[in-house]
């Protein structure tokens, strides 16, 4: 089966481009989602992180306040680190799990932290990157989020610069005009992924 790692900075686009995909019919899998799933109460991850950072991170109702979780990661690099300890080998268990029940020409894994963690290498058969100009970053995350200027740059600070997610990339998406032309440019990499799924040795 042929695997496609998508990755992209926060607020590259990276979700509607995987819901492209997905309308053509690819399995996408999500890392964000799976590390949503393993922090919620009754997984093993979200003990871990409890012990790890304590009550502070912590609801009422036992579940993870995430905001205040990603507030002190993304002003404390050994946090991020800590956090990333806990969660990453469970996601990738997760990956792996999910990629074994599969039987499909090709598959998407959204992993916006596959520069910085490298991770996944031996999983993936090319890198596609979902690219926009950072102030272009900055201006949607923002409106979506409710986060400052200043919380966003702490993210973007925490991740790959552009210049570095691009030259890993074996393909780009430019996410910075019509639908319609992202929709395009989702079908053309679709049409290419089928045909190299066809390569692949049996």
């Amino acid at each position: 089966m042929f695997v496609v790692g998508l990755t992209g900075g926060i607020g590259s686009g990276k979700s509607t481009v995987a819901g492209l995909f997905a309308e053509q019919g690819t399995p996408v899998i999500d890392t964000d989602v799976i590390a949503r799933e393993l922090s919620t109460p009754g997984n093993a991850a979200l003990d871990a992180i409890r012990a790890e950072f304590g009550e502070t991170v912590m609801q009422a109702d036992g579940s993870l306040d995430r905001t205040t979780l990603r507030r002190r990661v993304f002003s404390d690099p050994g946090a991020r680190h800590r956090l990333e300890a806990i969660l990453h080998p469970r996601i990738r268990e997760r990956v792996a799990q999910t990629l074994a029940t599969l039987a499909v020409p090709y598959v998407l894994i959204v992993i916006p932290l596959l520069v910085e963690t490298g991770a996944y290498q031996d999983m993936l058969d090319r890198i596609l990157v979902v690219d926009c100009p950072e102030e272009m970053q900055i201006e949607r995350v923002m409106a979506r989020s409710g986060l400052t200027r200043d919380e966003v740059g702490a993210i973007l600070r925490a991740q790959s610069r552009r210049a570095a997610r691009l030259a890993r990339a074996d393909d780009v998406i430019l996410n910075t005009a019509s639908p319609e032309a992202l929709r395009d440019q989702v079908a053309a990499l679709h049409r290419r992924y089928l045909a190299f799924s066809t390569m692949q040795p049996s």
